[in-house]
């Protein structure tokens, strides 16, 4: 049978990006020796670095003035690290989710935040609209996308300030117009590679400017010196994105992989909407996730809600299950996951529908 993946992360990776890493895993650029064993320093290696740069700035169209960096510890270790090199007076945060809050959590370790909004009123199931942001901030920091709750910020926000974002879970799905940004983050688990990486796109001429005693190691100075190998950056990961970066080269680049996103998704909610089982569990069309589908049992069906898990795993569907805080069933629509994937649990779903 047919295993469809929908987990929300660590997540489908396309069949290239597996299959050229298995061939690295054995035999890496022909040197007779696999690529989780050769140095990160070798030219071999330096090479796959440089083309995973390159390769990054020209599909985001990153312009001149930014270095991309491939650092550890995840998104999360991002949210001090942004604050500890970017805040000096005072910062913006937008709420919409529990990344948000725990971004905004470890700012306030390092100056004064001001929560410009939050969703947290209705468990974040809208993106907030018509707050203003504070002209005197150092930056705007914002989650493009929520991978709990199914929420998304699909635009650059228009604010008067500079802006950081987390697109952990979005990165690659749209184009982005990377010059209002002064940093833009992610883990890399979700568009690009295995976990484990974390990539930063940090505009060079921004840093430097925090008066406080930063750690070498969490100075993003020292990786942009350095080239991300200030210290052993991860390498089986940045191998894997490269391929990864390559196989979206191959399809079209960010514009088709955002067509492609983009219908697959209105296929999953269209099923959803007309469904008498099965209810979206964000509201507005204009807020919903075309990553990261939330939807629920309709309340008179409520305790099926198990039993179509167990079904939908028996049909081949892995992952489904929903996140704690919110219940319910999350079927996460990433690049590289296929048309087929999506129309396979629209069927399933029709199925479950049709016998209750």
């Amino acid at each position: 049978m047919k295993k469809h993946n929908f987990y929300a992360g660590p997540s489908i990776m396309s069949q290239f990006t597996i299959d050229e890493t298995a061939k690295a895993v054995n035999n890496f650029a022909d040197m007779g020796l696999s690529i989780l064993e050769i140095s990160h320093r070798s030219k071999q290696f330096q090479a796959v670095m440089d083309e995973t740069v390159a390769l990054f700035k020209e599909l985001l169209e990153i312009p001149e003035g930014y270095s991309v960096l491939f650092l550890g510890g995840g998104a999360s270790l991002q949210f001090a690290m942004v604050p500890m090199n970017m805040l000096i007076h005072k910062a913006a945060y937008l709420d919409t989710g529990v990344w948000a809050s725990k971004a905004i959590k470890e700012a306030k370790l390092f100056g004064e935040v001001d929560v410009v909004a939050s969703s947290k009123d209705r468990n974040y199931n809208y993106i907030p609209r018509d707050y203003k942001v504070p002209e005197d901030v150092d930056y705007f920091h914002y989650t493009s996308n929520n991978t709990i709750y199914g929420t998304e910020i699909r635009k650059d926000p228009e604010v008067g300030v500079r802006m950081i974002a987390d697109m952990s879970s979005d990165i690659f799905s749209r184009p982005v117009d990377v010059s209002k940004y002064d940093i833009i983050y992610g883990g890399a688990q979700k568009n690009l590679a295995p976990a484990g990486v974390t990539f930063v796109i940090v505009k060079d001429d921004a840093l430097g400017k925090a008066d406080r005693v930063i750690p070498t190691m969490l100075n993003y100075e020292t990786h942009v010196k350095k080239g991300s190998m200030f210290n052993t950056p991860p390498v089986l990961p940045i191998f894997s994105a490269l391929q990864t970066l390559k196989y979206y080269k191959q399809l079209g680049g960010v514009k088709v992989l955002e067509k492609m996103d983009m219908d697959k998704a209105e296929v999953l909610y269209n099923a959803i909407d007309s469904s008498k089982m099965f209810v979206a569990t964000v509201p507005n069309h204009e807020d919903r996730s075309i990553m990261n589908v939330c939807f629920v049992m309709k309340p008179e069906y409520k305790d099926l809600e198990k039993d179509f898990i167990d079904f939908a795993t028996e049909k081949g569907m892995m992952g489904i299950k929903g996140h704690r805080d919110v219940g319910g069933f999350r079927a996460s629509l990433y690049n590289a996951l296929p048309m087929e994937s999506v129309k396979a649990l629209v069927d399933v779903m029709k199925e479950f529908e049709a016998k209750h």
